[in-house]
């Protein structure tokens, strides 16, 4: 029986996995603050910032509303981490990001 697992010990499915390559550092670091965290990140917390508005303005709870705005808070997180672990990252490319975290835990 063939194994479906590569040299590296990992299954092709999670090699390419958006958050593990990521997470190894896989992924090169102007990509991971520039594209992943300030475009992408930003435009998905804006987003569900907004629904989150919509849904307060629309007569729903506010919990359904907070529920909505902190659900991008674990990919936040998650990015921050993972740029912070890298090793050669620039001091100033980690404040940025700090300062990013924390501006979309509040927006």
């Amino acid at each position: 029986m063939q194994s479906h697992v590569d040299r590296a010990g990992l299954m092709p499915a999670l090699r390419e996995n958006f958050l593990a390559r990521r997470w190894r550092g896989e992924v090169a670091l102007r990509r991971l603050f520039w594209f992943d965290m300030l475009a992408v990140g930003t435009v998905i917390n804006l987003f569900t910032t907004f629904a989150g508005l919509i849904a307060v303005a629309s007569g729903a709870s506010v919990a359904w509303a907070a529920a909505l705005h902190f659900a991008p808070m674990p990919y936040n997180v998650f990015l921050f981490a993972a740029l912070w672990r890298r090793p050669g990252r620039p001091w100033a490319m980690a404040l940025a990001a700090a300062a990013w975290l924390a501006l979309m835990t509040v927006i």
